[in-house]
């Protein structure tokens, strides 16, 4: 395995880590949102979608074939728009309450497109089919 493939692993090991931290915290309110708890707010649990992407993306980085390159890029892909989703819903005002955002959901941000980039560094064998002439 080439080495942008164990960074994409790294970076989808860092996102899993990086969703039980704090998120965002809202003093007047004492809550602490991270990815997988989100206290008494109706954010959910935003983390999960990170988990089963970051899955996804893993496994199908592992695998050297073009199709499977094809759905780890979809997953990244789509882990960028979740993280990116969570970064602008979770932490925007609501109602004159502004949370404070933590360090964790930058890391989450940040290594969401690491793992879309290392896929992009990740060299595939191309099959050259015979014109038949």
């Amino acid at each position: 395995m080439s080495r942008f493939v164990w960074l994409g692993l790294l970076a989808t090991i860092i996102v899993f880590i990086a969703c039980f931290y704090p998120w965002v915290t809202i003093p007047s309110k004492n809550i602490i949102i991270s990815g997988v708890d989100s206290g008494e707010t109706a954010f959910g649990k935003p983390g999960y979608l990170n988990f089963i992407l970051g899955g996804m993306y893993a496994i199908f980085l592992i695998i050297q074939k073009d199709w499977a390159r094809k759905v780890a890029m979809f997953a990244a892909g789509f882990n960028i728009a979740w993280s990116v989703r969570n970064f602008l819903i979770i932490s925007t005002c609501h109602a004159g309450i502004c949370p404070e955002r933590q360090p964790a959901l930058y890391v989450v941000l940040i290594a969401s497109v690491v793992m879309f980039l290392a896929l992009m560094f990740v060299k595939t064998k191309v099959r050259q089919e015979d014109s038949g002439e």
